[in-house]
């Protein structure tokens, strides 16, 4: 989209600095001197040291005065920080107070640092700037359309690649509109090439082209209006300057958004792409990345299914801001999953993830929290290494900060991580959170966690709870759309849990005759949870399975049947062996078992646990009526 200069908001004073360069570039001009660039004629009390107002011509070299427009021009330029300020820089130094007029176009795509690729062959007009369109304020005249301007440029410009504008926009100098042979590629950039026109009599019209460390990445027109003096060669040397420093400012604002979005993919890869939806708990997440995109932050979050439908909550924040610390969040992340999957408590967790960070052999240190929510128990294990205490929003509007102790944050070394459990009540709402979400330049973490507990009073009670995104807004508050000193992630988790009449638990003891009595056991609850469908599949699963178990067990056996999206079965014992699917020979008197269960199931699989290993299968329900 082309940037229009000189309107709008624009029209009124000019820029910091506008007015100083015009002055130097449009001061009076001694008689004769028409044709000679820009001469300044300074006061009396200017004259330089040591010199009478009297003694010879009184008038400052045109070099001094350039060199003094330089100077302010491009410090003026090295100001932006994006290529839409860059430009909206160099038209602001360059208008009026060099030309009259100035027109930016820009290949699309740009070309990046030193990345080789084909060569961009479309010139995409991005800037414009006219100096009629500035209106000192005060003056109450309004701005004219930009169309109703005499000189306009063409929006999209095709140069050929072995045409004369390729090459000069390659060459990287800039030239006059009426050397020989330029007025075609003036008039390409205008939009004039099956229009008849000519170039504005004189030297009135610079090309000059915008050239990086290594690559064209588009042209700058400079125009002089019909009441000032013709450009001059030294001129075109401030020209040259100008598009320079333009340049090479434009490379560094793509540079800086280049690394940006590498720092931001890294990070976002590293995150789980979606939450998974267990049984018992809704979960819905946040990211923002701070507004410094640049320095990517290590703030990261999880949610882990366990066995027994239970589900690990874990949010995390790596201190400082660097790919470094992307890249640790990454490591520690996936020790979080591999330690969870190990079915530990939570305190044991961190224990082990701290010992882990030290394996690393990193400096960096972090903060952690980990939750463990059951849903058949309606209970909740947190455990916390130097992060931010949760808060528990209550079915009927209350909000609780959950008091765990702190302990020190992993990477430190020092351990000493405990747990604490509290319930979880049905219709309640976790949420986990980083100091992004509370802490400021103008307020400390405590009071930041009590203006997020205000804005989660405000959603409740109504009628009917808020929905987890509302709810995840709602504690975001302004900071979704506003600047931020820190990246944040935030974690909801609404606790719904597993009704009672919907799990089947039982112990057994491991004998030949406990095959047979889960059969019974899971034939009398699928009937009375109206799955006759099921029944003979989930015997025998259930048969193949218990009667593996009573092989390997030295203790009681446990067998749990939950129906809630799906049928689920687990099967616990003692044992680590984690049993594996083989294909057995015509001649083998067993190994079937699990093969069975490959066939007949829609997922399985067997984790280890503290207390040995859980072996589970699944099946869709029948469908209702």
């Amino acid at each position: 989209m082309t940037k229009q200069l000189g309107t709008g908001d624009d029209t009124g004073d000019p820029a910091p600095g506008a007015q100083d360069l015009a002055a130097v570039m449009r001061r009076p001009q001694p008689s004769g001197s028409e044709n000679r660039g820009v001469t300044v004629r300074p006061p009396a009390a200017d004259a330089p040291a040591g010199r009478a107002p009297g003694d010879g011509p009184d008038v400052t070299p045109p070099q001094t005065d350039r060199l003094r427009y330089l100077d302010a021009a491009t410090r003026q330029i090295a100001r932006g920080m994006n290529l839409d300020e860059t430009l909206y820089e160099l038209c602001r130094a360059a208008v009026p107070a060099f030309a009259d007029t100035a027109f930016v176009h820009l290949y699309a795509p740009l070309p990046v640092g030193d990345e080789i690729g084909a060569a961009p062959k479309i010139l995409r007009l991005h800037t414009v700037d006219h100096a009629s369109l500035r209106v000192p304020a005060g003056q109450g005249a309004e701005s004219p359309a930009p169309s109703a301007h005499p000189l306009q440029a063409a929006e999209v410009v095709h140069p050929a690649a072995t045409g004369l504008l390729a090459k000069l926009l390659q060459d990287g100098r800039p030239v006059f509109g009426n050397d020989p042979g330029v007025a075609s590629a003036a008039a390409e950039l205008l939009g004039r090439v099956h229009i008849p026109w000519s170039t504005p009599p004189g030297r009135r019209l610079i090309i000059a082209p915008l050239h990086g460390r290594n690559h064209a990445l588009g042209s700058v027109v400079l125009i002089r209006g019909r009441d000032r003096p013709d450009f001059t060669g030294d001129d075109l040397l401030v020209a040259s300057q100008l598009a320079t420093h333009t340049a090479l400012g434009l490379d560094k604002a793509m540079l800086y958004e280049r690394e940006a979005s590498v720092a931001d993919t890294l990070q976002r890869t590293m995150l789980p792409p979606s939450l998974p939806e267990p049984p018992g708990v809704r979960l819905a997440s946040r990211y923002l990345p701070a507004s410094r995109t640049a320095q990517v932050g290590g703030d990261w979050y999880d949610a882990i299914p366990l066995p027994g439908n239970r589900v690990a909550l874990v949010i995390g924040d790596v201190m400082g801001h660097s790919m470094t610390s992307a890249a640790i969040m990454g490591q520690l992340r996936t020790s979080v999953q591999t330690l969870a999957g190990l079915d530990l408590p939570p305190d044991e967790v961190l224990h082990h993830l701290d010992e882990q960070a030290g394996r690393l052999g990193s400096e960096h240190t972090a903060t952690c929290l980990y939750a463990l929510y059951d849903p058949v128990l309606h209970r909740l294990i947190v455990s916390s290494a130097g992060h931010l205490p949760p808060v528990l929003l209550r079915p009927d509007g209350t909000v609780e900060v959950l008091n765990v102790p702190p302990g020190a944050p992993i990477g430190v070394g020092s351990g000493g991580f405990e747990s604490v459990e509290t319930h979880a009540p049905t219709g309640a709402t976790l949420l986990l959170y980083t100091d992004g979400l509370v802490e400021s330049r103008d307020s400390d973490v405590m009071t930041g966690v009590e203006r997020l507990c205000g804005r989660l009073r405000a959603t409740g009670p109504k009628s009917a709870p808020p929905t987890l995104e509302d709810l995840c807004d709602q504690a975001l508050g302004t900071l979704g759309a506003g600047g931020r000193d820190d990246d944040i992630a935030l974690l909801a988790a609404r606790f719904e849990g597993i009704l009672p009449e919907t799990v089947a638990y039982w112990y057994m003891a491991p004998r030949p005759q406990t095959a047979r009595q889960a059969r019974r056991l899971t034939r009398r609850t699928l009937h009375g949870w109206d799955l006759d469908d099921l029944l003979e599949s989930t015997e025998l699963m259930v048969s193949e399975v218990v009667a593996n178990a009573v092989r390997f067990a030295s203790r009681p056996i446990t067998l749990r049947l939950l129906c809630t999206d799906v049928l689920r079965c687990e099967v616990g014992d003692d044992s680590p062996a984690v049993p594996r699917m083989r294909h057995a020979r015509l001649s083998d008197e067993g190994g079937r078992g699990l093969f069975l269960v490959d066939q007949l199931a829609e997922r399985w699989g067997a984790t280890r646990v503290s207390t040995g290993k859980v072996v589970w299968f699944e099946q869709q329900l029948p469908p209702a009526g």
